[in-house]
């Protein structure tokens, strides 16, 4: 099947891995100019480092994309027990490193929470939240979620150990059967490509190289509670779905742009999951705007 987007998937231009001050490895990739607006991305679900977006639009609007990740997946060391604390920790002192500064941050699928750690840390400078994972387990969602779903967000706050542990259940085989059995025919479009399937296939695969506890850990920080305020974000936000995606937010992103002053949601019609790559260069626009405080 053809897609009738450029995905704007390309190889990463650079590869690097960062020593942390406690010793860990943080792998990062990195598209556009050395010397261009920094912006980290915050990776889907079980995804690595390697599967960017908008390559195209982050030459020609002079960005330098950032994706990192995050511990226990790709090539980071794993940290048991990590928290999002731990994680805007991280970011901040792989900023400092690479000379990134306060730089843009954006949160895609499950890294949208990781994202928000960083805003509320003061390690943003602004944040685009891209078919956000919603904070499911806040009350005024849960008893609209489906069972099953339920049933997860109750073990992840009864007993996160064993969340963890059926979690860690999951291989990249399993990621994505789950990701296309749960994908609108717009996505699929975007998904089954062929250029976009193998980078897809391959950062999964690569999430999952040192096993799945990294994911497991992500999954239950992404399905609890989150430890933080939303309200005392300060930066701009903006949040970003497909109109078609009923996986990621009860109410696309409603509730959560009501929770985060001044953010401002974009429905984008005609897709779901997969807009951010095709909806590339306008979110880097409005990512721009916002971190030069347009």
């Amino acid at each position: 099947m053809m897609s009738r987007v450029n995905v704007g998937v390309v190889e990463p231009e650079r590869l690097g891995e960062t020593t942390l001050p406690d010793g860990r490895m943080l792998g990062w990739a990195e598209w556009g100019s050395p010397g261009g607006v920094p912006v980290v991305l915050c990776p889907g679900a079980a995804t690595s480092r390697r599967l960017g977006f908008g390559a195209d639009a982050v030459r020609a609007l002079g960005v330098r994309l950032v994706s990192v990740d995050r511990p226990g997946l790709g090539v980071s060391t794993p940290l048991p027990g990590r928290t999002f604390e731990d994680f805007a920790q991280d970011v901040r002192q792989l900023a400092a490193a690479l000379g990134l500064g306060r730089a843009i941050v954006v949160g895609f699928s499950q890294g949208a929470p990781f994202a928000l750690a960083c805003a509320v840390a003061g390690v943003a400078s602004a944040v685009a939240i891209v078919s956000g994972a919603d904070e499911v387990a806040a009350p005024e969602f849960f008893e609209g979620l489906p069972e099953e779903v339920r049933g997860l967000v109750r073990m992840t706050a009864t007993d996160p150990e064993a969340a963890e542990r059926f979690f860690a259940g999951f291989d990249a085989d399993a990621m994505w059967t789950m990701v296309m059995s749960g994908s609108s025919a717009a996505d699929l479009e975007v998904y089954q490509d062929p250029v976009f399937a193998a980078a897809y296939r391959r950062a999964m695969d690569e999430a999952f190289a040192q096993g799945p506890h990294g994911y497991a850990r992500d999954t239950v920080l992404a399905m609890g509670r989150w430890p933080f305020s939303l309200s005392d974000i300060t930066v701009p936000v903006d949040i970003w779905y497909g109109e078609l995606d009923g996986s990621h937010s009860p109410d696309n992103g409603a509730t959560l742009a009501r929770r985060i002053p001044g953010a401002r949601r974009h429905v984008v019609p005609g897709i779901g999951g997969a807009v951010l790559w095709t909806e590339a260069e306008r979110i880097l626009r409005s990512c721009l705007a916002a971190g030069n405080g347009g």
